[in-house]
């Protein structure tokens, strides 16, 4: 916790940050968002949060090491294997019959779970009817993301997810070695589009069948996930389905009523109409 005084700190840097960089992180979790900036004030040695505050005001890296920290792009490929599996087995087959199939991954981080995605899209047969805009609110893990390349220490566990998702072939099929671990084959990358994306301030920008929203929300409070959730019904097509993290769920949620689930435990939905 604060003192008040760190308090008073802690809103003058949010408030700086929005209005020198655009955004907005009134609506994130206090504590957790608390927790970072104190973390990363005392990382870089400062004894008062208020010292960053020309740092961050006139040096954009160091903005850009602080929205590292408070991003916190934790992730890993087919993380949650039986998300995946129930994917692969109960929505594949309705995203089947449409001509095209526009995906959304929102807040994509360094790219694991989109990768995941387009493997298990080739395998299935439609990734060639796919487009998948990969989005996030941080420019560092987007390039990452984009680059495709993973450590090599982490492959035996994502083998392990993959085959737990349900995977059809050899997992090694889908990268090559690289001189910073292994890259993944270009033909996954094809059809993603990665693009930045604030999900706090930004609006609508194009209609998808599916969308994945995986623990990102349980950053924000129930303000901004109530926004967040108007924004994703907004920009599904009819009958489009919704997914979200293990700890998220739309339970409590001002659209609750817009959506009927799919599978509870995977926190699969889909919008009525």
């Amino acid at each position: 916790m604060l003192t008040n005084t760190e308090t008073i700190e802690f809103n003058l840097l949010l408030r700086a940050i929005n209005q020198r960089y655009g955004h907005d992180f009134n609506n994130y979790a206090s504590n957790s968002l608390q927790r970072r900036v104190k973390y990363h004030c005392d990382k870089l040695g400062y004894q008062y949060l208020s010292q960053m505050l020309p740092d961050i005001l006139h040096n954009e890296q160091q903005f850009e090491n602080l929205l590292n920290t408070i991003s916190v792009p934790v992730t890993d490929m087919f993380r949650d294997p039986n998300f995946f599996l129930t994917l692969r087995e109960k929505i594949i087959p309705v995203l089947r019959t449409y001509p095209s199939i526009n995906i959304w991954h929102a807040g994509c981080a360094s790219g694991e779970e989109v990768y995941s995605l387009a493997i298990i899209f080739k395998e299935e047969g439609l990734y060639d009817n796919c487009k998948i805009y990969a989005t996030d609110f941080n420019d560092a893990v987007l390039e990452q993301a984009k680059s495709g390349v993973f450590s090599m220490q982490k492959m035996q566990r994502y083998t392990e997810f993959y085959y737990k998702a349900g995977g059809k072939s050899s997992f090694s099929d889908y990268y090559v070695a690289h001189k910073k671990g292994v890259k993944m084959i270009p033909s996954l990358s094809k059809n993603i589009v990665f693009a930045k994306h604030n999900l706090a301030v930004d609006q609508v920008f194009g209609q998808f069948n599916l969308i994945l929203c995986r623990n990102v929300l349980i950053y924000f409070d129930n303000t901004l996930q109530n926004k967040v959730f108007s924004l994703f019904y907004d920009s599904l097509m009819p009958l489009g389905f919704m997914c979200l993290g293990s700890h998220e769920s739309i339970t409590h949620s001002l659209v609750r009523s817009r959506f009927n689930t799919i599978a509870e435990q995977e926190r699969i939905y889909r919008k009525c109409d």
